[in-house]
């Protein structure tokens, strides 16, 4: 049975091409995960606020390398685009952010973002949330991103809501962390919402 429309993105759309490097606000550049981040990345985790707020842990630099060669082959798959934020002079890690759970014949992605903790308070996520938006919705043609945090995250909701994301409403016990089921807050941005940055 035919659907009655066209996919939004068709498929093969990102895999027909090379990950791009995207400039951001404020000297910062979103860039392919490389081999060479494994150390810079496994660092970051080791700040107790990211086991605060992420699901995830690191236990070696070869766990990351692992997860680095996952996030390379997401975009061949077309399941997931991370990027690298770095300062665009010097490149030091400086964060990341990503396209998860893409579907294109839907328009639709999730949007997930950590930072290092000396990058923090700086506009870091807001400015690469920001820049990645534009491109997914501009050069990508995706219609609608998701955000999720857990409501307790204030830092996190405002980058979401400097980035453009609408808050849409509270998932009740949504996601499992170390201390105990979050509540999350939902943010979206769709085609035409403008960012705050």
């Amino acid at each position: 049975m035919p659907y009655l429309n066209s996919p939004v993105v068709p498929a093969g759309t990102l895999a027909r091409m090379p990950q791009p490097a995207l400039p951001a606000g404020g000297g910062l550049l979103l860039r392919p995960w490389r081999a060479e981040d494994a150390p810079a990345v496994y660092a970051a985790f080791q700040d107790p606020l990211m086991h605060q707020w992420h699901i995830r842990s690191a236990d070696s630099e070869e766990e990351v390398a692992d997860w680095i060669t996952q996030w390379q082959s997401g975009w061949k798959d077309e399941r997931q685009a991370q990027w690298a934020v770095v300062d665009a002079d010097t490149g030091e890690l400086l964060g990341r952010v990503a396209l998860r759970e893409i579907v294109l014949g839907d328009g639709c992605a999730e949007v997930g973002y950590w930072t290092v903790a000396g990058a923090r308070g700086r506009g870091v996520a807001a400015s690469a949330t920001t820049a990645l938006s534009h491109w997914a919705f501009e050069e990508i043609g995706l219609h609608r991103l998701e955000l999720s945090h857990a409501t307790a995250n204030e830092a996190s909701c405002r980058v979401a809501v400097k980035a453009g994301f609408a808050a849409e409403g509270t998932r009740r016990s949504a996601l499992l962390h170390p201390d105990g089921w979050h509540d999350m807050h939902l943010h979206a941005r769709v085609r035409g919402d403008r960012a705050s940055v």
